[in-house]
């Protein structure tokens, strides 16, 4: 195997973190430098729950457009439904090989909830889908509860 030619190393320390805004308001993101290192082949962020709550629309059901996503807890749970598996508790020390392009949706997450996400390419897309169908039943009722 070939290594990349114009991929850097890169060390990202904790003494020298920079939390920032990204994606969701709801969250603090810290890039670890991979996005970079990798010229946007890949992105490497901890992504921690900072205490605000606010409704988005990535609560809703979405796909990112990515060609691979791993996300790992550190810290805290969260809930979400996934196309074709269902509703799944992600706790600390749990990690998802999130296929490209499944449709999911976040359903809930603990206060403390801190994950490690890694992401080809660094810059995906997210997209607010409809409900597959194996979801639209079990949501219907869901809404009608709330």
């Amino acid at each position: 195997m070939e290594p990349k030619a114009d991929w850097r190393f890169n060390i990202d320390s904790e003494a020298d973190a920079e939390w920032t805004e990204g994606l969701r308001r709801i969250f603090d993101y810290r890039d670890l430098g991979i996005k970079d290192a990798t010229n946007g082949d890949y992105i490497a962020q901890i992504i921690r729950a900072n205490g605000k709550r606010q409704e988005d629309e990535v609560q809703h059901w979405h796909l990112h457009e990515c060609t691979f996503q791993f996300v790992y807890v550190l810290k805290g749970w969260a809930k979400f439904e996934y196309e074709g598996e269902g509703v799944r508790t992600l706790r600390k020390g749990d990690c998802i090989n999130q296929r490209p392009m499944v449709k999911h949706r976040e359903i809930e997450y603990s206060d403390d909830y801190e994950v490690l996400e890694i992401v080809a390419p660094a810059d995906f897309k997210t997209v607010i889908v409809d409900p597959p169908e194996s979801a639209a039943a079990g949501e219907s009722r869901r809404e009608a509860a709330d």
